[in-house]
């Protein structure tokens, strides 16, 4: 994930993961749990992630060294322990903790996945997100002890080791065996896989938990079929954004919980040649828009206003977005434009030195309805002020080429959905895709500083840095939050326990007669 979404998309999002895999004494729980996700998954290797629906389902089948609560505490995962420094942090291992295929999982497992995903051969897009830059492992199995360190002093060390999903058995070994399975050491493991209809995951033969004997996630595009599943008991769960909520809201034998899920935003590709190069350019473009219509479309009026970059509970509490983003005036607009030399032609496209100003921006179908009827409200806006305009919804699996490699677009609607400020930094700042994951070339020396500077004060101490840089990219219009979203999720005969878009796998059971 070259980008924070989902981590990113994406790119990274808060991280409940299952515990050792070797389960607890008691009966099985029997049944299948079916939960509908809204994109196919691709490529299963956590090294390679690249959309929270991927992390959906590689949450069923591996652990990672911590847990955070909702409340944002550090419990114990594949650690039992831990002991943090400036630059380091120390974890104790779990006895007994086996993998898929049996094989130990040791200090030394991790210090593998480490090297794995640092080494510049794998060109993880985690490196830099989710994994700090420069980070090593010093594995002690006789001690049962690996330390991960980094060159400087880092921020959020030890929370930034919950989105290390932990690789063991063959699948250490031979990573190409991960393009078809999964080897962890959760109670899940994948037993089938039919791309872009579903995955079947099947509980661990060694697990003796509550948990069903099978997790199936269903690849469901539209809300409203996904709704209708659900309504028909085709489904045992699923979440929704848009509102199709509604229709499962209040319903008897459903069970419904709302929760925040990340910001909507929107990037200008900054690179030569593109129009939001030009900070003139940007800026009259964010005052052609309402965005405060744009964000209750965009999440059907039940979003919320945005107050910073980073997912709760955060570690920095500070409004970072009120009264850094332009108000809107299309008339401030338009002659900001002729200001900038766009002038109108006949057709009513502008043009500097016979170039129309053409804006090309991408979204992705995940986002339902209510993202494509957002992006055309904001098409509508900008050719009202004269700007061409060019809409290309993408698949998931279609995103990552276009975004970060055929760099074929102007405007990104690109939902953050991070939990911690460093995992945004390596694709906001340095170097630029394909050579690194700032995607959209941006260059903002204020946010640059502040965040050197952040990075290198312990947790709370660096908070009021972090909330100034972050202000800088809006105040720079780097990137636009738009509106902070909220999930709808829902279940029929199972309990579950799901933070954003992450299973606790141990926490599915099911209650009744699914059908």
């Amino acid at each position: 994930m070259k980008k924070a979404k989902a981590v990113a998309a994406c790119l990274t999002v808060s991280l409940l993961a299952a515990g050792c895999g070797t389960g607890r004494a008691g009966s099985a729980g029997g049944d299948t749990f079916s939960y509908a996700i809204k994109s196919d998954p691709g490529l299963l290797d956590p090294a390679q992630v690249r959309n929270t629906t991927t992390y959906t389902a590689l949450s069923l089948a591996y652990d990672t060294l911590v847990h955070i609560e909702p409340d944002g505490r550090v419990t114990p995962g594949l650690a039992e322990k831990w002991d943090v420094r400036p630059s380091s942090v120390t974890f104790t291992m779990r006895r007994g903790v086996t993998c898929a295929d049996g094989s130990p999982v040791t200090a030394r497992t991790i210090a593998a996945n480490v090297s794995h995903l640092t080494d510049p051969a794998t060109k993880s897009p985690a490196l830099g997100v989710v994994v700090p830059q420069g980070l090593s492992a010093k594995a002690d199995d006789a001690r049962r002890t690996v330390t991960l360190s980094t060159p400087e002093p880092f921020a959020f060390i030890l929370q930034s080791t919950r989105y290390l999903f932990v690789v063991c058995g063959a699948g250490l070994k031979d990573r190409s065996r991960l393009a078809r399975g999964t080897s962890g050491s959760g109670p899940f493991r994948l037993a089938a896989a039919r791309p872009n209809r579903n995955y079947t995951f099947a509980r661990r033969e060694d697990y003796h938990g509550d948990a069903p004997d099978h997790v199936v996630l269903k690849v469901v595009g539209s809300e409203a079929t996904t709704a209708n599943l659900l309504l028909s008991h085709q489904l045992n769960g699923a979440q929704f954004a848009g509102p199709d909520r509604a229709r499962v809201t209040g319903v008897p034998g459903i069970s419904t919980g709302v929760t925040a899920n990340g910001t909507h935003e929107f990037f200008f590709h900054q690179g030569a040649g593109h129009p939001g190069h030009d900070p003139a350019v940007r800026k009259a473009l964010l005052q052609a828009v309402d965005l405060t219509d744009l964000g209750a479309i965009a999440t059907g009026g039940t979003g919320r206003r945005p107050t910073g970059l980073v997912m709760r509970p955060r570690p920095c509490p500070e409004d970072t977005v009120t009264g850094h983003l332009p108000a809107f005036d299309a008339d401030a607009s338009r002659a900001a434009l002729d200001a900038a030399g766009w002038h109108r032609a006949g057709d009513g496209i502008r043009r500097k030195n016979g170039k129309k100003l053409t804006v090309r921006m991408i979204y992705g179908t995940s986002g339902g309805e209510t993202q494509a009827a957002a992006a055309e409200y904001l098409a509508q806006a900008w050719q009202k002020v004269g700007v061409e305009v060019r809409l290309r919804a993408l698949s998931d699996a279609a995103y990552a080429e276009v975004e970060t490699v055929t760099q074929d677009w102007d405007v990104d609607w690109a939902p953050l959905g991070v939990t911690l400020p460093t995992q945004l930094t390596g694709s906001l700042s340095g170097p630029f895709t394909p050579d690194g994951g700032n995607f959209a070339h941006l260059t903002n020396k204020r946010y640059e500083d502040l965040t050197a500077r952040a990075g290198k004060l312990p947790g709370a101490k660096g908070c009021s840095a972090w909330a100034r840089s972050e202000s800088a990219l809006i105040d720079s219009g780097d990137l636009v939050p738009v509106v902070d979203k909220t999930l709808t999720t829902a279940s029929h005969d199972v309990t579950f326990r799901l933070t954003a878009g992450l299973f606790d796998p141990e926490s599915i059971r099911m209650t009744g007669g699914a059908e």
